[in-house]
Order: C-alpha cells, then sequence, then structure tokens
C-alpha cells in the first residue's frame, strides 16, 4: 500500500431540515389548531483514531464527504428524521487543520479516540412551536440552519517514543528488525526505505516502547535533495533520536564524520525544536570492523565529531550491543513518562489564600 501521510478533503454536515406549516384537519374539531412539527437534525461529521490505519491514502483520492441533511416537518405533530452521521477512520497521530489558515483544530492521539470536527445544523420550527393565547392559527416556520463546511489538511505525524536517524544504508531498518517486530525491506542500496515504519520493543513483561525507522537523510535534503526532509515530522513527536552511523562504508573515500554533521544541519534546518531534542550516537556495523582496530576507529570519530553525549557500538546484524542500548533506552523513556506523569506542585500558600477568602468576604 502507497504511504501518504498528507491529504486534503472537503467536508460538509448536514443542513437541518425545514419545519412545516399544518393544521389539524379531523371531523368533529373544526379548529383543530395548528401541528406542523420540526425539522430534522442534519448529520454530524465525526473522525476517530483507528490503530489498524498507517496512512493517509484513503483521502489523497476521496476528498468529498458530505453528511446528510435532516428531513423536513409533517403535519400531525410528526418531525423530521435527523440525517445520518458519517465517520471518517484516520490513523492515529492524525493532525486536522483548516487548510487556509493553518491553523491546528483537532489531534487523534488516542486509539479509538472520536471528535466531531463538523456539526449538522438544527432543524427548523414548525408552526405548532409559535401557537399562543393570541395567535391560535400561526403560519409562521423556519428553515432549517446550515451545517458546518470546512477545508481541512490531514497531517500524519506517527507515534513513537524513539525515532532512528541517519544517512541511507546507515542499518537503520536491520537494527529496527533486530530490536523490535518491524520487518522493513532490506538491501545493500540507498533509500531502500521509502516510508516511516514502526516496531515494539520488548524489553520485558509489561515494558516496550515504540520505534520509528525513517527513510535515510543526505546533505541539501532541506533542498530536495534524496526523499526531501518531510518524513521528519514523524519524529517530532518522539522522546529521544538515536542518531545511527555507518562506520564501515562501502567507499573508504567516505567521510562518516563529514556525513553525520550533515545530517544534524538538516535536522537543525528544518526545525530548531527537533534539533534540541535527546539525541544519542548510535555506531553501526563494528562487526565489519577488525576488533583490533575498534577503540581508535571509535574515539577517533568521537572526538572529531566533537560528541559528548551517549554514544553505543553496536552490530545491528549480529545483534551485539543491541540489549544494552534497548535497555538504556526504556530508563530513558520510563523516567521520561514518569515527569510528565507527575502531578503538579502546588504552593501551600496559594491553598491557603483561596481558604481563606470566603471568610474575609463575609
Amino acid at each position: 500500500m502507497k504511504f501518504v501521510d498528507e491529504a486534503y478533503i472537503d467536508i460538509s454536515a448536514g443542513d437541518g431540515g425545514a419545519g412545516c406549516v399544518s393544521f389539524r384537519h379531523e371531523k368533529y374539531k373544526e379548529f383543530g389548531g395548528p401541528n406542523g412539527g420540526d425539522g430534522g437534525r442534519g448529520g454530524h461529521v465525526f473522525a476517530v483514531a483507528d490503530e489498524n490505519l498507517n496512512t493517509l491514502v484513503d483521502y489523497r483520492f476521496s476528498r468529498r464527504h458530505d453528511a446528510k441533511r435532516g428531513e423536513h416537518g409533517m403535519g400531525s405533530d410528526m418531525f423530521g428524521a435527523a440525517g445520518d452521521d458519517i465517520t471518517l477512520k484516520m490513523p492515529v497521530g492524525t493532525i486536522i487543520s483548516d487548510a487556509e489558515t493553518g491553523e491546528v483544530l483537532f489531534e487523534l492521539l488516542k486509539p479509538g479516540e472520536v471528535i466531531t470536527i463538523a456539526k449538522g445544523g438544527d432543524g427548523g420550527f414548525g408552526n405548532m412551536r409559535f401557537k399562543s393565547a393570541i395567535n391560535r392559527a400561526p403560519r409562521q416556520k423556519t428553515p432549517g440552519w446550515p451545517g458546518e463546511k470546512r477545508e481541512l489538511k490531514l497531517e500524519l505525524k506517527v507515534l513513537a517514543d524513539v525515532g532512528l536517524l541517519g544517512m541511507p544504508n546507515a542499518g537503520k531498518s536491520t537494527l529496527i528488525t533486530a530490536i523490535s517486530n518491524a520487518r522493513p525491506r532490506i538491501a545493500d542500496y540507498p533509500f531502500t526505505t521509502l516510508h516511516p515504519n514502526l516496531g515494539v520493543v520488548r524489553v520485558g513483561p509489561e515494558q516496550s516502547f515504540v520505534v520509528a525507522d525513517l527513510p535515510g537523510l543526505i546533505e541539501g535534503a532541506s533542498d530536495g535533495a534524496g526523499l526531501g526532509h518531510l518524513f521528519l515530522r514523524h519524529l517530532q513527536r518522539t522522546r529521544l533520536l538515536l542518531h545511527v552511523v555507518d562506520m564501515a562504508p562501502f567507499d573508504d573515500a567516505v567521510d562518516t564524520v563529514a556525513q553525520a554533521k550533515a545530517i544534524v544541519n538538516e535536522l537543525k534546518k528544518y526545525d530548531p525544536a527537533l534539533y534540541a531534542k535527546p539525541r544519542w550516537l548510535v555506531l553501526n556495523k563494528l562487526d565489519m570492523v577488525p576488533k583490533e582496530e575498534r577503540e581508535a576507529l571509535v574515539k577517533d570519530f568521537v572526538k572529531r565529531f566533537k560528541w559528548k553525549g551517549p554514544v553505543f557500538e553496536i552490530s545491528a546484524l549480529t545483534r551485539e550491543g543491541c540489549e544494552p542500548l534497548i535497555k538504556t533506552v526504556f530508563k530513558h523513556i520510563s523516567a521520561q513518562q514518569k515527569k510528565e506523569q507527575a502531578p503538579e506542585v502546588i504552593d501551600p500558600r496559594f491553598v491557603v489564600e483561596a481558604e481563606a477568602a470566603p471568610d474575609a468576604a463575609q
């Protein structure tokens, strides 16, 4: 299936049905009075987060979505039926924004979450609503209210705890295969990964985190080189970035430090907030480097790269070093989650003042 992470749609909630002007005509009831019913409500448009979807491809070729209008009111006190609602299924992580202004309207962050993205119009009043002591035979009615109409932009940002960042063929897909249940396509040519892949890493019983593998970046991605850098949007919700570096490139003339710096520069150009996220260095493919040369190679790289953060030496192919990496990542993710879930500390001085306020008023 083609991966699509951006789409534009036009939605229209149903208009409300019009009210009815009608009078009761029954034998032996000369002045039966008004009995025109109200119109029915127009159908709403809902969006639901479906964890079984991972792309917006359904909306690339199906742009228009209209809910049914409400039925008109009828005589004999009969109200019109409400229009049928429609529900649009979207992947978890979808951002819904106004296509014209760019204002973010809704975000679907939890599986099964349902939001109303367009409300149907209310039905109009029938003439039975206007009956009064001085208006026994009203002929007034109101039309139905129009439903909301919107032009929306849908943008998918995958929900993952950890994002893999690196040049093409750095071994990101091999790494996510080694540590998780994901099975992306792996080959010995650049840009094998054409869209994000998600994998769940099991650390222990009820201990896991989600990792995202993105298409490789190259220098000049911000200017459209390679696959561009738009896929970096999928890293904006992660808690940690793992910068994967190929320490045994096929071409000996390749400067791995220059490549790593190019990745960091592209990250900074795309989004300073993303650049500021916690980022760890993962030096991959060390199984292809003679053991006696590994230590010197790693030290030289770290020194030239001027790196002061955490460094992990691994081989995704043989899983060497992968276990310590995922355990350390899990500890970091767990610590961040606890910070996010920690209750807000309230200054007791404000509590005392709030309790004393009613007494002061008396």
